[in-house]
């Protein structure tokens, strides 16, 4: 205890060196707070608008999938599943999908095409689909024998609203699939390759055509938060509590986009390390600078009788108290920061579309990792550079430093 109240009487004693400390560490301890913040608050934007505008939080597909697509492995009685999945907490929309490959001609035109079957109503419920019709309109029904073109499909295949698309395929019966459908609008989703081969007709349509009656290849679900993804997918799974139903979350189904969000996340960490690494040099700096002139002190408190490590302790119970006051006066400063930059974010010179979604503003996030890592990396990285000059301190030799003035 005496060892403490001789460390906060240091360090008031010197308050300019101790207020250069403390604004050092503060620094330190803001900037990190904030980069933390604003990464996990923009990748989350990013994720959150990928995954609600194209592909569900979360898909539900018949057991083997995803590892193979195909015609014939699909969900019956999908309607009594979504609504079972519509019943549960957090979920906020989901919508059926079928999926086939064909090709579609118009005129003299032709080009394989990526025929998705959507119910109108709830894709634009879940994934905002009747926003990103560009040219036209939705679907007048789901069983509307009408057709919707990505951008990049019709550009090829050089068509447009009111022309006719003919259809072939192969139904799930073995059968051919094959129909003509006027087009009735274009869409534009923001992923380019998707636009330039996707083909959409309403659900019931898809059906007949490829003979699936009450059958079909996903269910999207789309829940409130991104936080709620996991506990939704448990919940999915206990309600189903089918062994031919595989319930993945985004990270399973959009593996690509999730490995390369995890890859661009590590230079959040880089930029961690180059800040506790400014920190450190400058609380070692200052702590040694202090130990240096304070040598006569420390010879003088040898020479009395006190032990070497009391004398390195105190070195380091004085960095502790400086520490944990930067640490105290960032924290304000950082919560108020990151709640700015989560309100009004931060403008881009440009702006991009990712995933269908246009980012003109990259936000932050307030969060308990944002504060609790950088306290416990800018705290650890104070105590570790103020071994040295404790070591120093302690080795003080007393008849030496009654010399010094």
């Amino acid at each position: 205890m005496l060892t403490l109240k001789m460390a906060f009487r240091n360090v008031l004693r010197q308050k300019r060196r101790t207020l250069l400390t403390v604004l050092t560490i503060t620094g330190g301890f803001v900037l990190a707070a904030v980069s933390i913040g604003w990464s996990d608050g923009s990748y989350n934007v990013i994720i959150d608008m990928f995954t609600r505008n194209q592909l569900g939080h979360i898909q539900v597909h018949a057991t083997g999938y995803l590892d193979r697509p195909t015609l014939y492995k699909n969900i019956d009685h999908y309607e009594t599943v979504g609504e079972t999945i519509g019943r549960l907490e957090n979920v906020t929309a989901w919508a059926p999908r079928i999926f086939a490959a064909g090709l579609a001609a118009v005129g003299e035109k032709t080009m394989a095409a990526r025929i998705q079957g959507v119910d109108p109503g709830r894709e634009s419920e879940a994934t905002g689909f009747d926003r990103k019709i560009t040219t036209g309109r939705l679907f007048s029904s789901p069983d509307a024998k009408e057709a919707i073109l990505g951008e990049g499909l019709a550009d090829v295949l050089h068509a447009g609203v009111g022309d006719t698309v003919v259809v072939l395929s192969q139904a799930a019966d073995g059968s051919m699939a094959n129909d003509a459908y006027p087009i009735v609008g274009l869409a534009k989703s923001g992923d380019t390759a998707a636009d330039q081969s996707t083909l959409y007709l309403g659900l019931e349509t898809a059906e007949e055509l490829f003979v699936l009656a009450g059958r079909v290849h996903e269910i999207a679900v789309v829940v409130e938060e991104l936080s709620q993804v996991a506990p939704t997918v448990r919940a999915i799974q206990a309600a189903l509590d089918r062994s031919d139903r595989s319930v993945e979350p985004w990270q399973e189904f959009a593996r690509s986009f999730y490995n390369a969000m995890k890859t661009d996340e590590q230079g959040m960490w880089i930029m961690l390390g180059v800040i506790l690494l400014i920190v450190a040099v400058g609380v070692l700096n200052t702590v040694l600078m202090s130990v240096l002139e304070r040598t006569r002190e420390y010879g003088i408190l040898r020479a009395i009788g006190v032990h070497p490590w009391q004398v390195g302790r105190l070195v380091v119970y004085e960095v502790t108290v400086i520490a944990l006051a930067a640490i105290l006066i960032g924290c304000p400063i950082a919560l108020a920061v990151n709640y700015w930059l989560s309100l009004h974010g931060v403008v881009l010179p440009t702006t991009f579309t990712y995933g269908g979604a246009e980012f003109s503003h990259m936000y932050s996030e307030i969060n308990l990792r944002s504060f609790v890592i950088p306290a416990i990396t800018v705290f650890l990285a104070a105590l570790a550079v103020s071994v040295i000059p404790a070591i120093k301190a302690a080795r003080t030799v007393p008849a030496k430093a009654m010399r010094v003035h």
